[in-house]
């Protein structure tokens, strides 16, 4: 299955790695190395990880008869972009170069204008229904989905056991090797005990003091381990939107989980959760291929009104996302938001159902998995 499932940002790289340097980020196991494989026919892949590979990067021994060199988990290398740098400088793209991390590569921080103009950045992440939709139908890839998450392995394998013993390792390694190689962390068990938390409030707003008095720790720590668990593409964040939106709206945000059955708030949880990864999966693909910034927020006002997602390009409000289980008529939530934007597209999106609606008060509800198959930001509202 795995060899005809087609990576939505495979055309876009291959081309891109003629021009530039290629670095590709994404949460560990998603699917980085096979895609990175597949480019080129010869391909030369070192990981740092991997003590042999280490020594030829070090000594820059690698082959330059071939098509594509994939530098793996680079980012573990002291000073890894003055490095690639060098590189680049001395040799082009002769072979093209690809990196690779699965963490994120905050090409922006810490590094003066080393790379500034040298590269393009790519976020890869799990399967989503458009990916997988010749494969397997989409209600059913759905099914699937939610049951085992959509990261590669245990998606093919199909076996809810098989995804159990595959979540602890894959988990494990990111706390216990990713983190470490990071940072300097001594409370390890507080983190996970922190992720076993966030486990049961995807699709709630979060209280940092809350969790810091669960976790009888500081709220300075408790944002600073919250940040360390984005950065290992474990979680992301969905903040509120403010701008045009009076002083009334709440600032507290949102975490939802790249490996959606890690969620254990119950099946609508877990299918908000994957409709999030959905909504930021094209907005950042929209972002990285075609070069439309964007941003995926909530709606919430005091009194307790709330729309799920705002999806903002441009920096322009584009469509206000509910999500539901088997609902097919409009969110009241619908009714309050409008005025504070003059043009914006209102979308009910529902887990359970057979057909399309259109509402006279401007409501679109659409069958998830058949709007999820189809998804494309590309085209203005």
């Amino acid at each position: 299955m795995l060899k005809n499932i087609e990576r939505s940002l495979q055309k876009a790289i291959k081309e891109d790695a003629e021009k530039k340097i290629i670095l590709l980020s994404g949460p560990r196991q998603c699917g980085k190395t096979t895609l990175s494989k597949s480019l080129f026919k010869k391909t030369d892949y070192l990981n740092y990880d991997n003590v042999k590979d280490r020594i030829l990067l070090k000594d820059q021994s690698w082959s330059r008869d071939c098509d594509l060199v994939v530098f793996d988990e680079l980012h573990k290398m002291k000073n890894w972009k003055s490095w690639i740098k060098g590189i680049y400088d001395k040799e082009g793209l002769n072979p093209r170069l690809l990196i690779t991390g699965s963490a994120r590569l905050d090409i922006k921080k810490k590094m003066g204008d080393s790379l500034a103009g040298r590269h393009f950045q790519y976020r890869l992440y799990p399967f989503d229904l458009k990916e997988v939709k010749d494969v397997v139908p989409p209600k059913d890839a759905l099914t699937l989905f939610l049951e085992v998450g959509s990261f590669p392995e245990p998606f093919i394998e199909k076996s809810e056991k098989f995804y159990q013993k595959w979540k602890k390792g894959h988990l494990d390694l990111i706390l216990r090797q990713d983190l470490l190689d990071l940072v300097y962390i001594k409370d390890i068990s507080s983190i996970e005990l922190l992720v076993e938390l966030l486990k049961s409030r995807v699709g709630s707003t979060i209280s940092y003091q809350s969790l810091a008095e669960d976790l009888q720790k500081d709220a300075s720590t408790v944002k600073r381990w919250l940040q360390m668990l984005e950065n290992l593409l474990i979680v992301f964040k969905v903040i509120p939107y403010s701008e045009n939106i009076a002083r009334s709206v709440l600032k507290e945000p949102k975490y939802y989980f790249y490996d959606v059955a890690q969620v254990e708030a119950g099946t609508a949880a877990r299918f908000e959760n994957f409709v999030a990864l959905t909504l930021l999966k094209e907005i950042h693909f929209q972002e990285d291929v075609n070069g439309i910034p964007g941003a995926l927020h909530y709606l919430k006002i005091k009194g307790g009104k709330e729309v799920d997602f705002l999806v903002v390009q441009n920096k322009k409000p584009q469509m206000m996302i509910e999500v539901k289980e088997s609902d097919f008529k409009p969110s009241n939530q619908f009714t309050v938001f409008p005025k504070f934007f003059k043009k914006i597209e209102m979308l009910q999106l529902v887990h359970r159902l057979d057909r399309k609606y259109d509402y006279p008060v401007g409501v679109k509800v659409r069958p998830f998995a058949e709007w999820a198959a189809n998804i494309d930001f590309s085209r203005p509202v």
